[in-house]
């Protein structure tokens, strides 16, 4: 049985160290890690799930980003250890983290994914969202939050900067 909490300083390395577990090691090439840049993760949406003896099975993280000009949470990376593959807990931390974020107030979520595997969740292939190159824009993909949300969503997908200082 595995227990989600959000994600701890404590957890980054280990969450790191989960993700280079199960990622190519060019893993930050990739151009929506250039979305994450020294941008801070969303606090209390970055979720871990650790067993019953308290070991890593698997994380999620989202980072603020904007489409256009509006607010959006991109979604990833999330992992599952390969000892854990399986037992639903990459299903169990896209569902609790979508609930968090609506409850916390944000209105769309994007990824670039599997459209098969994410439909589950609700996400479609969003048209006229652009990100980063290079980037298949059939894998790019939103979920609202909120009804009507990327209605008018359109644009580039661009970092949030953040102060310095």
């Amino acid at each position: 049985m595995f227990t989600l909490r959000p994600e701890t300083p404590d957890d980054w390395w280990e969450v790191e160290n989960l993700y280079d577990t199960c990622f190519a090691p060019g893993r930050s090439a990739l151009s929506s890690y250039r979305l994450r840049d020294d941008v801070p993760p969303v606090e209390g949406l970055c979720v871990v799930a650790r067993d019953g003896d308290g070991i890593l099975g698997a994380a999620i993280r989202y980072w603020p980003v904007l489409v256009g000009a509006n607010k959006a949470l991109l979604l990833g990376p999330i992992a599952v250890h390969p000892t854990a593959q399986g037992e639903g807990l990459g299903s169990s931390l896209i569902r609790d983290t979508l609930a968090r974020s609506a409850e916390a107030g944000h209105k769309r979520v994007i990824l670039v994914g599997d459209a098969p595997y994410y439909a589950r969740f609700g996400f479609k292939p969003l048209q006229g969202v652009v990100m980063p190159p290079p980037t298949n824009p059939d894998r790019v993909l939103g979920v609202e939050l909120v009804s009507g949300a990327w209605q008018n969503t359109k644009g580039p997908v661009s970092k949030v900067e953040t102060p310095k200082g």
